[in-house]
């Protein structure tokens, strides 16, 4: 028989993610209600676990339910899309008005703010969630972004912040603001790591090709990178598994990983509402389709066939030299990549108002999450001092940052083309810097075409209003 009314809080769900996140409430003095669809998993976490903390078993939803105090607070963490819904059904009938719904799945920011709509209307708070960090940081201290109603948030947040990673001793959980903003943010955040892996991984493959150096020699560069500006968990992680060696073949371990990599559609969202925002965020748009064409292995081959040798021979004159380079460029990328992310959680705060603070969010992911990273102080300081900043790239310490990279930026995406190394990420990133400080785009000639063609009007330089040309007439000009 469950004990009835002693849980602070509830987890359902209890495959990994799930279950270290219990067990991280419980290891921080919360008394936590476990369930899942397969009771094996409840009892097995409670025998395995059942020392780390206060758990109370169920082995039903209602039993679950029952357990906990009001406001009742139920961590789903399920996997997103439908099942998401049919647990949500399952639950609604068993809860009473002012009962916290939270989902730290990565669902789609729309689809919470549709179940934030159904279940106010029941008079119950729905909170969509981002938890980043995988499943060590759910255990040890993830990044918490948190969205819903202020009044859900007074119930979360002593429990969610204590949880959290902790930098400096401040958590890495805030409320983002209500309804999908949370995960809106943490999918962004998931954007940004995209092309913060592709980033890593083409000046991985820059410096193999130019060096002719082995992945562990290029381990120990990396490992020296993590020491300076570049210093983030993913560099870290990045030299772990240059300096692998396959057990079973005695060869570096990533020359025999498949090099397809996969995606679970969160990098497919970013870009999908940065193109309804009309948001530019090209570089993330760049590593999502790079993961997609890698998938392409016929294509990839039939191309191989065709084209053998596109490339020049590549020889690196000066090894430091090219390095140094690489290094600069990838900082300079990388500074790209997060600038575009944070102009499409402003984007989508002035969209949905949500009123989300960029500095907020920036102190939030220097601990936990995957793209923790030492300038995120930095991306802090630089909202804090101007929250209307038009866009990370002109802050001051960017700016000198990218500025000083500029010529070795360059000097690498032309040696990718000539050599014939695709560096995607690297050279998309370049073409939105020099298009965003360019005096005059192209973008005209595009209006007087879309003006030909459709008469879709254009705007001039000399004076207001919207004007047609009559291409097929006499060419004279009316008002538009």
């Amino acid at each position: 028989m469950t004990e009835r009314a002693t849980a602070q809080i509830g987890v359902t769900g209890l495959a990994v993610m799930g279950r270290n996140l219990a067990r991280n409430l419980a290891r921080n003095g919360f008394t936590v209600a476990v369930h899942n669809r397969s009771p094996e998993r409840t009892r097995s976490l409670v025998a395995e676990h059942g020392t780390e903390g206060a758990f109370v078993p169920a082995e039903s939803m209602a039993d679950f339910v029952a357990a906990l105090r009001r406001p009742r607070a139920v961590i789903v963490m399920v996997k997103a899309g439908a099942p998401t819904d049919a647990v949500i059904d399952e639950l609604v009938p068993l809860l009473e008005a002012g009962d916290i719904v939270v989902d730290c799945g990565n669902a789609h920011f729309a689809d919470t703010r549709r179940r934030e709509e159904a279940l106010r209307g029941h008079g119950l708070h729905f909170v969509g969630t981002g938890v980043s960090g995988g499943e060590e940081g759910a255990l040890h201290g993830p990044s918490i972004m948190p969205g819903g109603s202020d009044e859900s948030y007074r119930t979360l947040g002593p429990i969610f912040e204590k949880i959290a990673a902790q930098v400096d001793g401040t958590p890495c959980c805030r409320h983002i603001g209500p309804d999908g903003a949370g995960h809106f943010v943490k999918m962004v955040h998931n954007g940004i790591e995209y092309a913060d892996m592709q980033l890593i991984a083409e000046a991985y493959d820059l410096l193999r090709a130019g060096l002719s150096a082995s992945p562990a020699e290029l381990a120990e560069i990396f490992r020296q990178w993590n020491g300076g500006e570049l210093e983030s968990f993913l560099i870290e992680i990045t030299a772990d598994v240059l300096a692998h060696t396959d057990a079973a073949t005695g060869r570096p371990f990533v020359d025999i990983v498949l090099d397809q990599a996969e995606q679970k559609g969160t990098g497919r969202w970013t870009v999908q509402s940065a193109l309804d925002l009309g948001v530019p965020i090209t570089g993330i748009a760049e590593a999502t389709f790079a993961r997609s064409l890698s998938g392409h292995a016929d294509q990839r081959a039939a191309a191989r066939r065709a084209f053998p040798d596109a490339g020049e021979k590549w020889q690196v004159d000066d090894r430091e030299s090219f390095v140094e380079d690489v290094r600069r460029a990838l900082l300079a990328s990388k500074i790209v990549a997060y600038a575009q992310g944070f102009d499409q959680i402003r984007a989508g705060s002035r969209e949905y108002d949500w009123g989300i603070d960029l500095g907020g969010t920036a102190t939030i992911w220097r601990g936990g999450c995957i793209i923790r990273a030492r300038f995120l102080d930095r991306i802090r300081a630089a909202y804090d001092a101007e929250p209307e900043l038009s866009t990370l790239l002109v802050a001051p310490w960017f700016a000198e940052q990218v500025s000083a990279g500029v010529p070795a930026w360059r000097r690498v995406v032309a040696d990718a083309a000539r050599a014939g190394v695709p560096a995607p990420a690297f050279s998309s990133s370049l073409a939105w810097f020099d298009a965003l400080r360019a005096e005059r785009l192209p973008a005209a000639l595009i209006q007087g075409l879309r003006d030909n063609f459709g008469a879709h009007t254009y705007h001039r330089v000399d004076r207001e209003g919207a004007f047609h040309t009559l291409w097929a007439g006499d060419r004279s000009e009316v008002s538009g």
